[in-house]
């Protein structure tokens, strides 16, 4: 096994082709949905009732997918390099398809906490889909998506941007790389790492990047065997 740490950073566009809604593209979750009225600490407080509906149906079809080539193509990573997985995806396709290290930027649909107000580290898997109004933590409020809703901090920057700062090669697959602060933390990456993107679309990225235009499901597989066979 090389010592050469490989860093994943990942995004909608690797888990759209388990079926799971993007945010962004054309046909995307948020072309349905208001933004402000299912994602954000206001909403919440507005309407629970809608915003907890939304993330059942978030936590249901996630629960119904399956990870894809590309998922297992990067666990395949790990008998050879250190690799971490930095997600901005809150499923947990990544775990189910073998990957061992994964941070997860916006939270997991696959846990809840408490939405009161001293409850940020403290959180709990969902085994079941559906959350219901009076499901209560044991502190006696409302249980919410362990989620990231916008306006709120991201508590595991400062974690990603310690594994990133490491990096040997960095592999961006499935992100417009628009989120932010998610996406400035490839400013952290060393200048003499390498890069490599892969996304069918138009992604704006530095000319030191390797751009491979593809899918995930296609472009993944064939980085991997040749990361595989060349160290």
């Amino acid at each position: 096994m090389t010592n050469k740490k490989i860093i994943v950073f990942s995004g909608a566009g690797i888990s759209a082709e388990s079926g799971l809604g993007t945010f962004r593209d054309n046909g995307g979750l948020w072309e349905k949905f208001n933004i402000e009225e299912v994602a954000t600490p206001e909403a919440w407080k507005k309407n629970p009732k809608m915003v907890t509906e939304f993330y059942n149906m978030r936590r249901k079809q996630c629960y119904e997918s399956e990870p894809n080539a590309a998922h297992f193509a990067i666990a395949k990573l790990q008998v050879k390099y250190d690799v971490e997985v930095i997600t901005q995806n809150i499923d947990d396709l990544h775990e189910r398809g073998g990957s061992k290290n994964v941070i997860h930027l916006h939270g997991e649909i696959n846990k809840v906490k408490s939405s009161g107000p001293n409850a940020e580290n403290k959180y709990f898997i969902q085994k079941n889909w559906e959350v219901k109004i009076g499901d209560k933590c044991a502190d006696g409020f409302q249980m919410r998506p362990h989620v990231v809703w916008f306006g709120e901090a991201v508590p595991m920057i400062d974690q990603a941007i310690s594994r990133i700062n490491s990096a040997d090669i960095v592999i961006v697959v499935g992100t417009s790389l628009n989120v932010y602060p998610a996406a400035g933390i490839l400013n952290y990456a060393p200048h003499n790492a390498e890069y490599y993107l892969i996304d069918p679309s138009e992604v704006s990225v530095p000319d030191y990047f390797n751009v491979i235009r593809s899918s995930a499901t296609k472009g993944v597989p064939e980085l991997v065997e040749k990361l595989m066979i060349e160290r």
